[in-house]
C-alpha cells in the first residue's frame, strides 16, 4: 500500500517541482526494491552474506561473524562480517572484522574465548580460527590451497590482530580441508578442534590455540556419497529428561540434501576425547527445507544452551534469490534439545523463548472462522502456532495473496509424509534450479494429533512440527503479502489453539 501511495502521489504532483517528483519517483522504487528484505531475521545492511562464523558469546553479548563480500550482491573474496545482540533478535552492525591477507580470503570458522589465557593473548581474549583460501594457488592447480589460521582481540570482537605464525595448520595435501570448529574439552583441559577434509571429519587438539596435532578421523559409509563435507560442529548433551549424555555431530553438504542442494545433518554417537562413533545407519537432517545450511552452534553461551544459526538460502540458486541492495538472510536462532523415543535418538530444533518478546497477540482482528479460513491484513510478518487433532483424512493449509500466490502445507496421514509446495508462491522464476523440488517432503511417521508454528518474514517460512521434532526453512518470493489462510481437513480433523502474533521490526537495517 506504501508503494501504491507515493505512486498515487507522485502522479498528482502537478503542483510541486520536478525534484520533488523526482525524489518521491526513486523513494517510491526503494520501497519495491526491498520488498523481500526481512524484518527479524539478521540480514546484511547491503551486498553477499552466506555462512555464520564465531558464534561466542562474551560480556553479556551474542557475536554473529558471517562470510562477507563488501563489493558485491553475489560471492567474492570472502571477509568476516559481524554484527552483535543481547537477545539474538535485536542486532547490531559492526564493523568487517577480517579481511582477506597475503595467506588467501579468509572462510569460514569459529571463535572461543581463552579465559585461562592459553594462547598468550591475554586473558579472556577472543580468538577467531578460520580457513585461509589461496586464490593464486588454487588458480595455478596446486590443491594445498586452504590451511587454517587464528586472530584474536582484547576488545570484544572490535579489532583483530592475526597472528605471525599463521597458518597454524598446514594443508595436507588435499583439496577441500576448511571449516574449523574449536571447543573447550572439559574432561581433557584442552582445546580440541573438528574440521572437514573432503569427506570425513577431522579431530585435532592443542593446549594453546597455535600448535595442533590431529588425532583421529570420522567418515559416514553413504549410498550415493553427499560429497564434500562442510562447517562442522560437535557437542555434548544431555538425553531431555534423563542425566544420559551423547555427543552430536553437525555437518553439512553443498548438495544431495533431503529435499535437493543444500542442507545440514547430525550424528548422534559418543565421543571419548580422541574418536568420535556412532551407531547411526542413515542420515538424520535438522532441516528438511530448502533453506537451512551451515549452521553451526554458539561457543559459551552463559546457560549452557545449544543455539543453532543457519544460513537461510539453498547454493542451487543462492546468487540469483530476486533482491537489489543485500543477498541472503539467517534462519532464526535455535534451539537444541537432544531426545529419546522407543525408535531412537533425534534433535530437536525449537525456537528459542526470546521469541515472546517480539511479538503481539493480534488474534482478534481475524476475520472469518479460525479452524476453516480467515484474512489478515499482513501474514507475511507473523507467528502462526495451532494443533491439528483426529487426523484420520489428509489435510491441507494454504497461504496465498490477492493475486492467486499460494504455498500449501500437506499431511497424509496414509502415507505418513508431511510437505510443502512452493511452486505457485510467487517469484519463481529467477532460477530454474529454484523449482527443481517445488513439493519438499519428510516422513514423520503415523499422526492422530500435531502442533505447527509457522514463522511468516517477507521472503522465508520457517515451519516448526511439535515444537521442533521436524523442521521445513523455505525462502518464497511472492509479489504481495499473504493474507489469506485456509485448511482443508477431513470430517474429523480439527484446529484447535489458534494464535496469531504479529512480529515487531527488530533488525536494523541501515
Amino acid at each position: 500500500m506504501l508503494l501504491l501511495g507515493l505512486m498515487s502521489l507522485s502522479l498528482n504532483c502537478s503542483s510541486k517541482s520536478k525534484k520533488e517528483a523526482k525524489l518521491l519517483a526513486e523513494n517510491a522504487k526503494k520501497v519495491s526494491l526491498e520488498q523481500f528484505r526481512p524484518l527479524f531475521h539478521f540480514t546484511p545492511k547491503e551486498k553477499w552474506m552466506n555462512d555464520p562464523n564465531g558464534l561466542v558469546y562474551h560480556n553479556a553479548e551474542y557475536h554473529l561473524f558471517y562470510q562477507y563480500y563488501p563489493d558485491s550482491t553475489v560471492w567474492g573474496p570472502m571477509h568476516w562480517g559481524h554484527a552483535k545482540s543481547k537477545d539474538l533478535l535485536k542486532w547490531k552492525h559492526q564493523d568487517i572484522a577480517l579481511y582477506p591477507d597475503s595467506l588467501g580470503y579468509i572462510f569460514s570458522g569459529s571463535a572461543v574465548i581463552d579465559v585461562k589465557n592459553t594462547a598468550g593473548f591475554g586473558e579472556n581474549a577472543m580468538v577467531a580460527a578460520f580457513t585461509y583460501h589461496d586464490p593464486i594457488k588454487e588458480k595455478e592447480g596446486q590443491i594445498d590451497f586452504q590451511t587454517q589460521g587464528i586472530a584474536h582481540s582484547n576488545d570484544n570482537g572490535k579489532t583483530w590482530t592475526k597472528y605471525e605464525g599463521n597458518p597454524v595448520i598446514k594443508n595436507p595435501g588435499i583439496r577441500d580441508f576448511r571449516d574449523p570448529k574449536v571447543f573447550w574439552n572439559v574432561e581433557k583441559s584442552n582445546w580440541q578442534m573438528v574440521l572437514v577434509a573432503k569427506d570425513e571429519v577431522q579431530f585435532y587438539e592443542s593446549m594453546d590455540l597455535k600448535s595442533w596435532n590431529k588425532i583421529s578421523v570420522f567418515r559416514f559409509d553413504d549410498n550415493p556419497p553427499l560429497g564434500v563435507w562442510e562447517c562442522p560442529d560437535i557437542f555434548k548433551m544431555k538425553v531431555e529428561n534423563t542425566e544420559e549424555e551423547k555427543w552430536v555431530l553437525i555437518v553439512s553438504h553443498g548438495q544431495g540434501a533431503a529435499n535437493g542442494g543444500s542442507g545440514t545433518r547430525y550424528f548422534i554417537g559418543d565421543y571419548d576425547g580422541t574418536t568420535f562413533t556412532t551407531q547411526q545407519k542413515s542420515s538424520q537432517w535438522l532441516d528438511y527445507g530448502t533453506d537451512n545450511y551451515a549452521g553451526v552452534t554458539y561457543n559459551n553461551t552463559p546457560d549452557g544452551k545449544r543455539i543453532f544459526i543457519g544460513w537461510m538460502s539453498n547454493w542451487d540458486y543462492a546468487t540469483t534469490t530476486p533482491t537489489i541492495r543485500w543477498r541472503s538472510a539467517m534462519t532464526l536462532p535455535r534451539e537444541l534439545t537432544l531426545n529419546k523415543t522407543e525408535n531412537g535418538y533425534y534433535v530437536k530444533s525449537s525456537l528459542i523463548e526470546q521469541i515472546g518478546t517480539i511479538t503481539t497477540d493480534v488474534s482478534s482482528e481475524v476475520s472469518g472462522t479460525p479452524d476453516t479460513q480467515f484474512t489478515y491484513a499482513d501474514l507475511q510478518r507473523s507467528l502462526l502456532s495451532y494443533d491439528i487433532t483426529d487426523i484420520t483424512h489428509p489435510f491441507e493449509i494454504s497461504l496465498s495473496n490477492s493475486k492467486e500466490e499460494l504455498y500449501t502445507i500437506s499431511y497424509d496421514p496414509k502415507s505418513r509424509i508431511f510437505s510443502t509446495d512452493r511452486s505457485k508462491s510467487g517469484n519463481i522464476d529467477f532460477n530454474k534450479k529454484f523449482l527443481k523440488n517445488p513439493k519438499q517432503t519428510m516422513t514423520i511417521g503415523a499422526r492422530t494429533q500435531m502442533s505447527l508454528t509457522l514463522v511468516l518474514d517477507a521472503s522465508s517460512i520457517e515451519i516448526f512440527v511439535n515444537d521442533g521434532e521436524f523442521v521445513m526453512t523455505n525462502q518464497i518470493f511472492p509479489s504481495e503479502p499473504y493474507t489469506k489462510f485456509h485448511i482443508s481437513k477431513g470430517p474429523n480433523t480439527k484446529m484447535e489453539n489458534f494464535e496469531i502474533k504479529k512480529i515487531k521490526h527488530v533488525v536494523p537495517q541501515e
